[in-house]
């Protein structure tokens, strides 16, 4: 019997869902970071730091901010447990305190700005699609849904290229809106087969992996 290892449907996509993701804030005309939920009071950051604040295991929180912040993560978690045993306002700033450390430190991290905590439910769609993909373990919706945009998207980008290049040599300007119509729809396309294409080569180089260890 062969030892290879199956895959579940959730491992055979979960490596498209960054692609995926990208695809929509692109063609939506936003950048992949203004995405980010990270610094919403029920995103993910926050979320593993009240874990880390009810069970007083840092460990959890940890996974969100480089190894050189990681000590004044440290520093304001032990401030944070010894100050939220008063109760009442005093645990909620100290909670507060500690999420907005911790979320600060990410978004440096991704050379993201920090504006503070957002209020909860400032998810965009194709962020709360790929939270729920992740959550139930099955990305068919988000597939069919992320199908559906990146078709929209790029014959409205094919369309007002072709349009625009009919009309190119009729004057500098014209050919400027052609030009500046073209880049912008080529720069999306390669850059959703560039993400997509680094999916792919991770799960080739799994493949290869699991037949070789099929036939060690």
């Amino acid at each position: 019997m062969s030892n290879r290892p199956t895959h579940s449907k959730f491992d055979e996509r979960r490596s498209v869902l960054p692609a995926v993701v990208l695809a929509v804030a692109l063609l939506g005309g936003v950048s992949a970071t203004a995405l980010a939920h990270c610094d919403t009071v029920d995103g993910p950051v926050v979320k593993d730091g009240g874990s880390a604040l009810a069970t007083g295991d840092i460990t959890p929180v940890l996974k969100w901010v480089r190894p050189a912040d990681e000590a004044e993560v440290r520093g304001t978690f032990a401030s944070a447990v010894r100050v939220r045993s008063a109760g009442g306002e005093a645990r909620e700033l100290a909670d507060r305190l500690f999420f907005e450390t911790v979320v600060r430190l990410h978004r440096q991290g991704e050379g993201a700005p920090f504006t503070g905590l957002k209020p909860a439910g400032h998810v965009e769609p194709a962020v709360a699609l790929a939270d729920e993909a992740l959550e139930e373990g099955d990305a068919a919706k988000l597939l069919a849904a992320t199908t559906r945009r990146v078709s929209v998207g790029v014959k409205a980008r094919f369309e007002r290229v072709l349009a625009a290049k009919a009309h190119a040599g009729e004057s500098v300007a014209a050919g400027r809106e052609f030009v500046a119509a073209y880049v912008d729809h080529v720069h999306v396309l390669e850059t959703i087969f560039r993400v997509a294409g680094e999916g792919a080569a991770h799960d080739s180089a799994h493949e290869r992996d699991a037949v070789a260890h099929e036939h060690e």
